[in-house]
C-alpha cells in the first residue's frame, strides 16, 4: 500500500491503449456487509481492449479503473460479514449485483471495468454477496482468469447448453473463453473440434484435449471440414467468439436444432444474418453475458472436482498495463494474459 489510508489504482484517462496511469486513491469506509481485499492479480479480456479503445461504450465516463477480473486476499471485513474472514482468498463476480437467476438491467450496470471501477488497483471493497472463494488448487494468477472468460464458457455450455457427455463442441481460437470451453467440455465428456489460424497453437490445443483440429487460415471454408468431421451432421454446440465475420459459418457448422452461443466480436461487431439458415436448421442462437455469482460458485466446484488449471500465457507487472493491452491487441497470446500486483 502507498500509505495507511491511500492505495494505488490505475485509471484509463482517455480512449487509448497507451493512456492508463497510476494514481493514489483514498481508502473508503468499510460498511457492515462489506469486505476489503488486497488485489493480488488481474487478467485481461477482449472486452478490456474494446473499453480502452472506446468501442465498448464511447460515452463511458472517464477516468475509470479498467479490467473486470481479479483475485485477492481478504484484509478486512465489516461487522455483519458472515461468509468471509481475514486471510480468505476470493474473487468478485463480473457483475457484483448479479447473484442468481436471470440478469437484470440494473445488475448489468454493475459490470466491473465499465461504468463501475474495475480491478486494476491495490485494493477493492465489495459487499460480501459479490464474492466467491478461490478453488484451493489455484494460484492468485490462475484464479484471476476465472470471473469473465471461464464463467462465460460455463454459462454457454453447462447452463444454457446443458452439455451432455458424447456431444460435440466447436471452439474458435485460443483465447480465454475458447480454452476454458475446451477444458470444461472435455471434463464433461464431450468431443471438441478446435480451430485456430496457427498450427503451433493447434498443437497446444491438442495437448489440452481437442479431438479434431482445423486451421481456418489454411481452410477458409472451415465449416465444411466441421461437417466432414461430424459425418455431415454438424456440432451440437458452437462457442462463437468471432462475431459478424464468423457467425454465418458457425451456423452452417451447427447441426439441426443446434446451439450457437454468441459471445465475442473478435472478427467484427455488426454484419448481415442469414435468417433462412437460422430458421431452416431450427438453430438456437443465444447471446452470453458472463454469469451470476451462483453460477460462479457452481463452476468453481466443477473446476475443483476435475482439477482444471487455467492456461496463463503471459504475466506482466501491473505497471506494464499498456504493454499488456498492446500484447493482447497483437493476437500473439495463447490463453490468458495476467498482471501481477
Amino acid at each position: 500500500m502507498t500509505t495507511a489510508t491511500t492505495y494505488k489504482a490505475w485509471e484509463l484517462k482517455s480512449f487509448s491503449l497507451q493512456d492508463v496511469a497510476a494514481t493514489a486513491r483514498e481508502e473508503s469506509r468499510l460498511e457492515p456487509h462489506q469486505v476489503r481485499i488486497a488485489v493480488k492479480a488481474v487478467s485481461l479480456n477482449f472486452r478490456d481492449l474494446l473499453v480502452a479503445r472506446g468501442h465498448y461504450n464511447p460515452k463511458l465516463p472517464l477516468p475509470v479503473v479498467p479490467l473486470s477480473d481479479g483475485a485477492g486476499e481478504v484484509v478486512a471485513v465489516g461487522d455483519l460479514v458472515s461468509k468471509f474472514k481475514k486471510g480468505d482468498r476470493v474473487m468478485p463476480n463480473f457483475m457484483p449485483d448479479w447473484i442468481a437467476g436471470e440478469v437484470s438491467p440494473d445488475a448489468a450496470k454493475t459490470a466491473l471495468g465499465g461504468f463501475v471501477d474495475g480491478m486494476l488497483r491495490e485494493q477493492a471493497t465489495f459487499n460480501e454477496s459479490a464474492l466467491v472463494h478461490i478453488p484451493p488448487h489455484l494460484s492468485y494468477e490462475e484464479a484471476a482468469t476465472l470471473p469473465c472468460a471461464a464463467l462465460t464458457a460455463w454459462s454457454a455450455l453447462m447452463v444454457n447448453g446443458a452439455l451432455k457427455p458424447g456431444e460435440t463442441v466447436l471452439t474458435m481460437g485460443s483465447g480465454g473463453v475458447s480454452i476454458f470451453a475446451l477444458q470444461l467440455a472435455k471434463a464433461a465428456g464431450a468431443r471438441v473440434i478446435a480451430t485456430s489460424g496457427a498450427n503451433e497453437k493447434l498443437k497446444r490445443l491438442k495437448e489440452l484435449g481437442a479431438d479434431t483440429l482445423i486451421n481456418y487460415k489454411e481452410h477458409p471454408n472451415w465449416d465444411e471440414l466441421v461437417l466432414e468431421a461430424t459425418g455431415g451432421t454438424g456440432v451440437d454446440h458452437v462457442v462463437e467468439v468471432g462475431g459478424a465475420g464468423t457467425l454465418e459459418r458457425s451456423m452452417k457448422a451447427a447441426r439441426m436444432n443446434g446451439h450457437v452461443s454468441v459471445i465475442g466480436v473478435l472478427d467484427g461487431i455488426s454484419g448481415s444474418l442469414n435468417a433462412i439458415a437460422l430458421i431452416m436448421k431450427s438453430l438456437r442462437l443465444q447471446g452470453v453475458f458472463v454469469g451470476s455469482r451462483s453460477r460462479f460458485e457452481d463452476m468453481n466446484k466443477a473446476i475443483s472436482l476435475h482439477g482444471i488449471k487455467p492456461v496463463v500465457g503471459k504475466v506482466f507487472a501491473a505497471d506494464e498495463i499498456t504493454e499488456a493491452l498492446s500484447y493482447m491487441a497483437s493476437g500473439q497470446h495463447f490463453g490468458k494474459i495476467v498482471l501481477k500486483l
